[in-house]
């Protein structure tokens, strides 16, 4: 059969099993099996089985379930709700007021999350209740937090930039240190819209703040933000200095976390079992699926897909820049039917041979993709991000869908200036390197 008409039945095959609601692990697995039987390979039970040894055994992805419990522990115990108590006193006096306490959360619990399910779903049940009760424009809360939520995915350590330094073969702490500045740029393009909204809009903020600023108030709340941020610093520290390895940081990160929430007096049996499970869950979950995408790489080596893709690609003399863009659209498009980490191992393999043809840095690609997923979550009216929002708040998907609207519009100008000015993504590690 040729090789085109085997790639439209493959990508036919993969979306009607995937819109029927097949798990994206079995779908993966059962498009790697076809394409092996196209191809006239009939050993797909040896093939599987050597695929998934290989998937599952790499060292560098003992930090996933690490890190993943350590989000976990945060969310079940009280220091997911410190963060809030200490961030309310130091932001009641800027422009858009406690507005920017649903995205400095984002961006701190992100930094011991790596989820961006986790951290939307988190900082939501703590800010939306009590910036509702303060008074505040609801769509705006509502939006915050929808963009904030994202970077869950970028800011180090995150769970997809593990799962693509894998899949690429990318020094996973060269991407960490890559996402750090991307990160604080995301952060800042949600603080300035923010506060300009607040300067626009003073007629949607509450009138009086019922959160007391005085200085002692603020001094007093920085023992609630310490501990976390100190985590924070403590864990990315020891791999922006080269002290510990990202695995080794993320035993640190869960020890720390475990200690911490002990120290607090929240740490119980009850909630340690649960932080557990729901560890092991989304680690098993996150593990099965990178088994098949190996296992579907695989078979589409045997077929010859990427190689072909590659020169027809190449074939059409486009520009890097026009490369992206049209990747952009793609990643785009299938963030709005699959969470992050399935559309990074299910398109990797085929989009580098591309990436490397045109002579794009792997690490920044890495980068790249993570900030389209991002704006994949939030896309109107199907990202994922969306529908965890809507869970939380009640409130209709398109209600919550025009809220995120401009947080998904500043998610595209970072990717722009990323473009634009790759330093941005490659300053931090090159100057790493060289230390």
């Amino acid at each position: 059969m040729d090789m085109l008409w085997i790639s439209i039945l493959l990508a036919f095959a993969l979306l009607a099993l995937l819109s029927l609601g097949v798990w994206v692990s079995f779908t993966l697995i059962a498009i790697g099996g076809l394409g092996l039987v196209l191809s006239e390979n009939y050993q797909v039970d040896l093939l599987f089985a050597t695929s998934s040894w290989g998937a599952s055994t790499a060292w560098s992805l003992t930090a996933l379930p690490l890190f993943i419990w350590m989000g976990e522990v945060l969310f079940r115990t009280r220091l997911s709700e410190d963060l809030f108590k200490g961030l309310s006193p130091w932001l009641s006096g800027v422009p858009g007021k406690l507005l920017h306490v649903n995205i400095l959360s984002c961006g701190i619990f992100a930094a011991v999350s790596g989820s961006s399910a986790a951290t939307a779903a988190t900082i939501g049940r703590m800010t939306l209740p009590e910036l509702r009760k303060q008074g505040y424009s609801e769509r705006m809360a509502i939006g915050t937090l929808a963009g904030s939520g994202t970077l869950g995915l970028l800011i180090p350590p995150s769970i997809i930039l593990i799962v693509y330094g894998v899949a690429a073969e990318v020094s996973i702490a060269r991407l960490f240190i890559a996402g750090a500045l991307p990160g604080l740029l995301l952060v800042s393009l949600f603080m300035g819209f923010t506060m300009m909204w607040g300067y626009l809009r003073k007629d949607e903020l509450p009138k009086t703040s019922k959160q007391d600023t005085s200085w002692s108030a603020r001094l007093k709340a920085l023992r609630k933000l310490l501990p976390v941020v100190g985590l924070i610093g403590f864990v990315l520290g020891s791999i922006y200095g080269g002290i510990t390895t990202p695995t080794e940081a993320a035993a640190i990160g869960v020890t720390g976390a475990l200690v911490l929430a002990a120290a607090t007096g929240s740490l119980s049996r009850n909630s340690f079992m649960k932080s557990l499970l729901g560890a092991v869950k989304s680690s098993c979950m996150i593990g099965f699926i990178l088994v098949g995408a190996h296992f579907l790489t695989l078979a589409m080596g045997f077929l010859g897909i990427p190689k072909a893709l590659a020169l027809w690609i190449g074939g059409l003399s486009l520009s890097p820049m026009e490369l992206i863009l049209y990747l952009t659209l793609l990643f785009v498009v299938l963030g709005c039917f699959l969470d992050g980490i399935s559309v990074v191992v299910l398109t990797v393999a085929v989009v580098l041979p591309m990436v490397e043809a045109a002579n794009i840095d792997l690490l920044w690609f890495g980068i790249f993709i993570v900030l389209v997923v991002e704006m994949s979550q939030i896309t109107p009216p199907v990202g994922f991000n969306l529908f965890v929002i809507q869970a939380l708040t009640g409130k209709n998907i398109l209600y919550v869908a025009k809220a995120a609207l401009p947080f998904f519009l500043l998610i595209g100008v970072a990717i722009g200036l990323i473009s634009l000015f790759p330093e941005i993504v490659t300053y931090l590690p090159a100057t790493m390197s060289q230390k």
